[in-house]
């Protein structure tokens, strides 16, 4: 299944741009939510989002760290990551509607997508895997 585009909170843009937002140094993470999240393009910090999925069946709290990204171009420039984030249900589902990368020690949201284009909630049923595979072209690109 096809995860939804990238959303980008409304402040995001201007954090890339003014610098606090540092993505070849700083550590990232993406965390999963409910579709009963509060998550919305306003919302600014991690922390002040609700409805995470619950740390068990195979989910920590404050999702998979990807530490620093990798940003590779002069005049279009791509932000991307090698690794692709997978979690393994155990002893219950994994289910979410929502992956969230934020910035980890700031609590900046950076952007946000669907686990599933149609806009469904996304199921790891125990012993399976719930695997967010990133776009060969990168998380992101400005140009």
């Amino acid at each position: 299944m096809a995860a939804g585009n990238w959303t980008f909170t409304d402040n995001s843009r201007t954090a890339m741009l003014n610098g606090t937002l540092d993505f070849d140094t700083g550590s990232f993470s993406l965390a999963l939510f409910l579709s009963t999240s509060n998550l919305a393009t306003s919302s600014n910090l991690y922390s002040s989002l609700t409805n995470e999925h619950a740390n068990n069946n195979g989910y920590t709290t404050g999702g998979k760290s990807w530490g620093a990204l990798v940003l590779s171009g002069t005049t279009t420039v791509t932000v991307d990551d090698a690794a692709d984030l997978v979690w393994t249900a155990s002893g219950g589902s994994i289910t979410a509607k929502w992956g969230v990368l934020y910035e980890t020690g700031s609590s900046k949201i950076v952007c946000y997508f669907t686990l599933d284009s149609g806009g469904a909630d996304v199921t790891a049923t125990d012993g399976n895997t719930l695997t967010v595979a990133l776009n060969a072209s990168g998380i992101f690109t400005l140009a």
